[in-house]
C-alpha cells in the first residue's frame, strides 16, 4: 500500500483529529484514512468495512424487517 506524509498540519485540525480517533475508538492513522474516504467517495461503506462495522451498522428494535429472497431452499444434488 502507498503512504503518505502531510507536513504543516495546524495545531488545531490535528487535536480535532485525535479527537475524532478516540471518539470512534481507532487510531489517529485509521482515522485519517477513514476521512479521506470520506471526502473523496462519499461516506458509503467500502469493501474494506469490518464485520464489527458491519454489525454495528445494523438497526436495533423489534420493528426491524430484514428482506428475504423467494428463490430459497433450493434443490441441491450429492
Amino acid at each position: 500500500m502507498a503512504q503518505l506524509l502531510v507536513r504543516d498540519i495546524e495545531t488545531s485540525v490535528v487535536r480535532k483529529l485525535r479527537s475524532s480517533a478516540a471518539a470512534q475508538g481507532v487510531s489517529v492513522e485509521e482515522a485519517h484514512r477513514r476521512l479521506l474516504r470520506s471526502a473523496l467517495f462519499g461516506n458509503n461503506p467500502g469493501p474494506k468495512r469490518n464485520f464489527i462495522e458491519y454489525l454495528r451498522s445494523i438497526p436495533l428494535g423489534e420493528d426491524v424487517e430484514f428482506p428475504r429472497t423467494d428463490d430459497l431452499p433450493r434443490l441441491v444434488e450429492l
